[in-house]
C-alpha cells in the first residue's frame, strides 16, 4: 500500500505541474480541456496565467511536502487541495460547460485526490 500511496501522490503532483505548464504555454487548448473555453489573447489572458501558476504551484508544493515533510503532511495537503477540483466542477457547470467535463474530469479528480489522501493517511 505504501508504494501505491506514494505513486498516486507523485502522479497527482506531477499532473498539477503539467497542467500549470499547459495553461502557461498552451492556454487556449488548456482552457478548452478545462471545460470553459477562453481566448488567451482576449480578456481571459490573466485568468489562464493565474490558473497555470495555481496548478503548477500546487504540484510543486505537493512534491516538496512528500519529499521533506512526509506522508502525513502530504495527506493533509491532498485533503485540502481536493476542494479545488470540487470548486472547478461548479465553475464549469455555472459557466456553460458540460456535465460530462464537470463530473468526468473535475469531480472525478477530486475523488482521486481524496483517495490519495486516505491512502497517505494509512501509510
Amino acid at each position: 500500500m505504501t508504494v501505491t500511496a506514494y505513486t498516486l501522490a507523485v502522479v497527482l503532483d506531477l499532473f498539477c505541474v503539467f497542467l500549470g505548464y499547459r495553461f502557461l504555454f498552451r492556454p487556449g487548448p488548456a482552457a478548452v480541456g478545462y471545460g470553459v473555453p477562453a481566448d488567451p489573447k482576449g480578456d481571459a489572458g490573466a485568468y489562464l496565467t493565474i490558473k497555470g501558476i495555481r496548478d503548477g504551484t500546487f504540484g510543486v508544493i505537493g512534491l516538496a511536502l512528500l519529499a521533506f515533510a512526509g506522508t502525513r503532511a502530504e495527506a493533509w495537503f491532498m485533503l485540502c487541495v481536493a476542494l479545488v477540483p470540487l470548486c472547478d466542477t461548479l465553475v464549469v457547470l455555472r459557466n456553460g460547460g458540460t456535465k460530462a467535463v464537470a463530473f468526468g474530469i473535475h469531480f472525478a479528480t477530486a475523488v482521486v485526490v481524496l483517495i490519495s489522501a486516505v491512502l497517505l493517511f494509512l501509510v
